[in-house]
């Protein structure tokens, strides 16, 4: 099946690299983003004294170290 949708065309290998390029840096910034979260809610489980959410939050953290 061609590329030529709506008579755009055919992407080139520079147009597949600077897509793969856009998804990594967007999957850092998301990452990075999630883990920022998760250092803000293990910051307010520790002020609230609530372990079973401090141990949770840790170990989702954990995970996506």
């Amino acid at each position: 099946m061609e590329n030529n949708v709506l008579n755009t065309p055919p992407e080139t290998k520079v147009d597949v690299v600077y897509a793969e390029l856009a998804d990594m840096v967007l999957n850092k910034a998301l990452l990075d983003f999630r883990k920022e979260q998760l250092r803000k809610e293990i910051d307010r489980s520790l002020e609230n004294r609530n372990k079973e959410e401090f141990l949770r939050l840790t170990e989702e953290l954990k995970k996506i170290s």
